[in-house]
């Protein structure tokens, strides 16, 4: 067998929910932009740590409280070599990337002052908009918005010509949650950086997907969630430099983040740390942990090639039914197909794909000012993951030309 090669009868033998049947239909699941399914490996970390470790960690002398701190640092350190981090001091766990935007919006946005800038994008996930926003009326910050091109490039002039004197943040997606464009970030942060000015990537859609250095990019802050890379759910990781993490303020009070607690001052643990409050789920974390084994396994180039494969065939067989609208057509983009077939509803479609077992997502995808951008209110997409093959994206593509043939 060809090493560059999937086995993917192997590899879905791994996730038992794929044998469902919906409606009478095979399921066919096209929603991994959404969340990934989890494969029995990850669900056995997770039924291992409940079984045989359970014990609040980082605080108990007793054995099981030490074995179940061991399963969170040694996630710790699988995350650190998986991004590629310089220590895992800088590693955080958090609930997913919103709540690493969020921290960060908080924590950093304290240092922010009023008539400071920050810079975001028009493909921004909500998730990367709202925080600013909210930071930004209590501190009277500017927000400008990078513009896309029709088919779904950031438009890097007007990027370069943003930065001013009061320009202090710049947070942008790695890979677009609805168009799979994948942005050129290493160069977009080696620009914000000649004017002095950190910058923090959303890396939801690209973790799962792409090899990611963050010493290599460069980049201030990384963030990602477990859930859409076949992990457990209500688990995240936020990188951050120590230079900047050491300046932060925490985002949440409470045990675990502290050093010494008076009711006269309060000093604060060390990173990582400081900005892990309460008890984390760790669970989740150490669950996290398989699943990073398990992509590791299967290595990021293949599975990136076999997702490419799925979407060209995908795109082609897309084009042929007449007026098919597909949005995002940048080169190398990711295997996110955001279309719609003349006047039919998102909506619709995506009721009667589930009719015949193919599940996509429906509507604004938490992307509410793409859809302005792209003069629509909603869009139906499909995405792909290691698990798709090309039987299911050919019976994807019937089952649309199915319902356009009722309109």
């Amino acid at each position: 067998m060809d090493n560059n090669v999937l086995n993917l009868q192997s590899i879905r033998d791994d996730f038992p929910i794929l044998q469902r049947e919906i409606e009478g239909r095979p399921l066919i699941y096209l929603d991994n932009a959404a969340t990934s399914q989890t494969p029995r490996q990850v669900v056995e970390a997770i039924e291992q740590m409940y079984y045989k470790y359970k014990a609040n960690v980082h605080r108990g002398v007793h054995t099981l409280s030490q074995e179940a701190t061991d399963h969170v640092e040694l996630t710790r350190e699988r995350v650190r070599q998986f991004i590629n981090t310089s220590s895992t001091q800088e590693v955080i766990f958090t609930r997913g990337t919103t709540e690493g935007i969020n921290l960060v919006a908080s924590s950093f946005g304290d240092m922010l002052e009023g008539g400071d800038e920050v810079i975001l994008t028009v493909m921004e996930h909500h998730s990367n908009i709202v925080p600013w926003q909210l930071i930004g009326r209590r501190k009277r910050i500017r927000i400008n918005v990078v513009p896309i091109t029709d088919e779904g490039a950031l438009d890097l002039d007007a990027y370069d010509d943003m930065f001013t004197d009061n320009t202090r943040f710049v947070a942008l997606a790695h890979v677009s949650n609805v168009l799979g464009t994948v942005n050129p970030v290493k160069q977009m942060i080696q620009i914000a950086h000649r004017h002095g000015v950190p910058v923090l990537i959303d890396g939801a859609q690209a973790a799962p997907h792409l090899p990611v250095d963050v010493q290599d990019l460069d980049c201030d802050f990384y963030t990602f969630s477990s859930h859409k890379m076949y992990g457990p759910v209500g688990v995240g990781v936020l990188y951050g430099k120590k230079h900047w993490l050491d300046m932060m303020a925490p985002y949440q009070g409470g045990g675990e983040m502290i050093g010494n607690v008076t009711f006269e001052r309060t000093t604060f643990a060390e990173l990582p740390f400081k900005f892990e409050a309460g008890t984390p789920d760790f669970v989740g974390i150490s669950a996290l942990g398989a699943a990073i084994d398990y992509v590791t396994s299967l290595q990021l180039p293949r599975i990136a090639a076999h997702e490419d494969a799925l979407l060209q065939a995908a795109t082609q067989g897309l084009l042929d039914i007449d007026g098919t609208r597909i949005f995002g057509t940048v080169p190398g983009k990711q295997a996110v197909l955001s279309f719609l077939v003349r006047d039919i509803s998102s909506y619709d479609m995506g009721v009667l794909l589930d009719k015949m077992g193919v599940a996509v997502r429906t509507g604004h995808h938490c992307a509410q000012p793409l859809m302005a951008r792209y003069g629509v209110n909603g869009m139906v997409r499909a995405s792909m993951a290691v698990y798709n093959t090309i039987d299911e994206v050919n019976r994807f593509v019937d089952a649309v030309r199915r319902v356009a043939s009722m309109f």
